[in-house]
């Protein structure tokens, strides 16, 4: 079984949607939501949807680990509230694990919407698998069995997901499947462009630094 878990902050307007979307996938699968103490109707909503609501401290290391401690499935598969899978999803997650000595991997990500900064943003983020970044955008998976071993996630609110592949990657193969997953560029839309890309380019050099990820997740604010 899949255990599929999102972190979620806020998020009244996309989570049923993202809920009713995940049943729909074919497999075996449960659905974890895990609220970070949300002041909107997130929790209920999921709720009210189908999902497991498990309330959590804030900040997605803290959430997602969360989640995979309640999870009962072989399989953990982290997916953003802002992000939608496709409808083989499942199927090809089973099948990478049947296939080889793939520990965990993630999807193929594409930016919504037809704005400019959307096709960039699609269009840069297979380059960065050549400097060995891959981020929880793509929806990060992984054998059960293997997160246990290096301990999950850790309390971080920013890159955390680089600091699991991290410490996944001598276990075993990572791999990334052709299935897309469509996640939200409402970061990058518009003005905030620029100053988006200025930001996590300083925070990415800043971590490869040796800055912490807590001090550094002070200085990038949840999107809306």
């Amino acid at each position: 079984m899949v255990s599929i878990i999102v972190p979620v902050l806020n998020e009244e307007r996309k989570i049923a949607a993202l809920v009713d979307l995940l049943k729909a996938l074919e497999g075996q699968k449960e659905i974890l939501v895990v609220d970070g103490q949300s002041s909107d109707r997130t929790a209920a909503l999921a709720e009210s949807a189908g999902a497991v609501v498990i309330r959590s401290g804030r900040g997605r290391g803290v959430q997602m680990h969360a989640g995979a401690q309640a999870a009962r499935g072989d399989v953990l598969w982290f997916v953003h509230a802002d992000s939608l899978p496709s409808p083989q999803s499942l199927q090809s997650i089973e099948n990478a694990f049947r296939e080889g000595n793939a520990v965990a991997g993630n999807c193929s990500l594409v930016f919504g919407g037809n704005s400019r900064s959307a096709r960039q943003m699609t269009w840069i983020y297979p380059k960065l698998r050549w400097l060995g970044l891959s981020y929880g955008d793509a929806g990060i998976f992984v054998r059960r069995s293997a997160y246990d071993a290096i301990g999950g996630f850790r309390d971080y609110g920013l890159f955390e997901d680089l600091d699991l592949i991290r410490r996944l990657k001598p276990l075993g193969r990572f791999v990334h499947l052709a299935c897309p997953i469509v996640t939200s560029s409402r970061r990058f839309e518009g003005r905030k462009y620029l100053g988006a890309w200025t930001r996590w380019i300083t925070l990415q050099l800043l971590y490869w630094s040796g800055v912490s990820p807590r001090r550094l997740a002070r200085w990038y604010p949840p999107a809306n």
